[in-house]
């Protein structure tokens, strides 16, 4: 699916999504990442939403979110409940939906100027 152009500041925009992978500012990316406006994280740890941990929440609060996303892949999955008890206790508003939603998600938000921090995952593990 290809995004509509749109002409925020960002560094970094979800230009496109597919279930091969994600494109950001054009370019193709087929691992698990965090993006933010500023910040490009393409080596994020965890290969899929149940292998997450409380750890893993980590580049969130170095980014300062203001809304976290996670892209869960093809379908909506929850991570496991440390992971939902962290983000709770971060008191930070967020989302968990799947992965073409988030991207979608985390665009909008990003034109409204706020600081929107979003992992995602591609494809789901069953």
């Amino acid at each position: 699916m290809k995004f509509a152009e749109d002409h925020n500041e960002a560094n970094y925009k979800i230009t496109g999504y597919e279930a091969k992978g994600i494109m950001i500012n054009e370019r193709l990316f087929q691992q698990p990442l965090v993006i933010s406006p500023t910040t490009l994280i393409s080596d994020w740890k965890p290969n899929n939403i149940k292998l997450l941990t409380a750890e893993d929440l980590e580049p969130f609060y170095e980014l300062k979110a203001e809304v976290i996303l996670l892209g869960t892949g093809e379908k909506q999955q929850f991570p496991n409940n440390d992971v939902l008890k962290q983000l709770a206790k971060m008191q930070i508003g967020f989302e968990i939906m799947d992965t073409q939603a988030a991207c979608r998600t985390f665009n909008i938000i990003m034109s409204e100027g706020r600081n929107v921090v979003a992992g995602i995952f591609l494809g789901n593990e069953e």
